[in-house]
């Protein structure tokens, strides 16, 4: 196991990342602008969130960020199901996007529930 030196180790701020692309992408032709902006921002928050309690250096303030962090992902989630319903997103798209986000919060929480112990 590789030692994490910077939050830029992490694999889930890097998932988190490859999220926050696929979210802009997905609707950059979109017009529904608070729409936009409330899953832009909430995805977004999930790598910030994750960032932000790694560089805080206490194993119990990470945990409470990536608690947050965990909570932007279901926000995310269910955006997507809206997404889909509303026919900003295909059906296939929305499903993948979710299915990201599932593995997403499961490597979150299993962080969140390691930094607890």
């Amino acid at each position: 196991m590789n030692r994490v030196e910077s939050f830029e180790d992490l694999r889930i701020w890097k998932e988190a990342r490859e999220l926050v692309k696929h979210i802009y992408s997905d609707l950059k032709a979109n017009r529904d602008y608070g729409f936009c902006d409330q899953i832009q921002r909430a995805g977004v928050s999930i790598m910030n969130n994750i960032t932000e309690g790694f560089e805080r250096h206490s194993d119990t303030e990470f945990a409470r960020f990536l608690n947050i962090a965990k909570g932007s992902a279901g926000e995310v989630r269910s955006m997507y199901y809206a997404a889909e319903d509303l026919s900003y997103v295909s059906g296939h798209v929305a499903t993948e996007r979710r299915k990201f986000l599932k593995s997403i919060s499961k490597g979150i929480g299993s962080l969140e529930g390691y930094l607890r112990k």
